[in-house]
């Protein structure tokens, strides 16, 4: 999987997660490591009665989404999940038929692409979507959940079920530039950039520290730790499926 960095001014917070919602696993890794490579965030979901609850709780910026479908269509998905994901929703399909496309783009969906179209056509067209959606007055996401566990930059708490987590300005300010790049890794460099405009000198250990204590609050294991995981010699990576 890769990370996009190319949105944007600051590359951290240009990074664009993409769900693949598709079954044909072979068509669905070529395609994610395509995408991969030219850096975004791609996960993979084969089965369309699972796709829905994965699109409204991880709210990824692009949805890849094919028709046929095992447990439930592509149509029927963009249909429900259209009133509560602002997101982008392509549909990826191998049928061409004017019918399809129009019922597709009906429902909701932003655009309609064949699977012998070329990769790079596909990529170009993500991009496009991307630039238009970036010119619209689309608001950034302010909350964040994952299961039982959300996240409000707003009213910047977090609570796990119903109760409320005790953090710090800046525990909070890493949680929440964690999980709104869930799945992806960020480096020591990456996170100090971000938080306190400085980068990683080799030596500054404040972000380990920090994730530390953090670990403990949101109930992580310290010695083998699932939620905030350490990917040696890369970073940081928030996982959102430990969550559900």
């Amino acid at each position: 999987m890769g990370t996009a960095r190319s949105y944007g001014t600051l590359r951290l917070m240009s990074m664009v997660h993409i769900l693949l919602v598709e079954d044909d696993a072979r068509l669905a890794h070529l395609t994610a490591e395509y995408l991969g490579n030219n850096e975004f965030a791609v996960q993979i979901e084969n089965r369309g009665d699972k796709a829905e609850a994965r699109i409204l709780a991880e709210q990824p910026d692009v949805v890849i989404l094919d028709i046929m479908l095992p447990g439930r269509d592509g149509f029927e998905l963009c249909r429900s999940i259209r009133p509560l994901y602002s997101g982008i929703i392509m549909m990826f399909t191998a049928r061409d038929e004017d019918f399809d496309q129009i019922l597709g783009l009906e429902l909701g969906a932003d655009d309609y692409i064949t699977k012998t179209v070329p990769p790079r056509v596909l990529l170009a067209r993500i991009k496009t979507l991307l630039r238009r959606q970036q010119g619209s007055a689309r608001p950034d996401k302010k909350e964040l959940a994952f299961g039982n566990f959300h996240i409000s930059q707003a009213t910047r708490t977090a609570r796990a079920g119903e109760e409320e987590l005790d953090l710090t300005t800046a525990e909070f300010d890493l949680l929440w530039l964690l999980a709104s790049h869930a799945g992806s890794i960020l480096s020591r460099d990456e996170l100090l950039h971000a938080l306190r405009g400085i980068g990683f000198d080799g030596l500054d250990r404040s972000i380990d520290a920090r994730i530390s204590r953090l670990r403990k609050k949101i109930g992580d294991d310290s010695d083998n730790p699932t939620r905030i995981k350490t990917v040696r010699g890369k970073g940081y990576l928030f996982s959102r499926h430990e969550w559900l």
